[in-house]
């Protein structure tokens, strides 16, 4: 297991989320953004916003994939 927090992954807090995979940590956060925005925090809504860009335009957010599964791949075990 490793960890990325919320702000790791382009949003306003420092949350972690842990997982197996970059993409178990893409997915909590996707979850946690979703969440965070329908209980009324607009901190995270410009976050939400990047993200469901980025589900609807995977080409053009390969590099934000890329650069999170390496930096991924960089963080110790937990």
């Amino acid at each position: 297991m490793k960890t990325m927090t919320c702000q790791q992954l382009g949003g306003p807090c420092d949350l972690a989320h842990q997982g197996a995979t970059a993409d178990d940590v893409i997915h909590a956060q996707d979850a946690h953004l979703k969440a965070a925005v329908k209980d009324g925090d607009t901190t995270h809504q410009q976050a939400r916003q990047e993200m469901k860009f980025r589900w609807l335009h995977p080409k053009q957010s390969l590099t934000w994939y890329n650069d999170v599964k390496a930096a991924f791949a960089a963080l110790p075990e937990d």
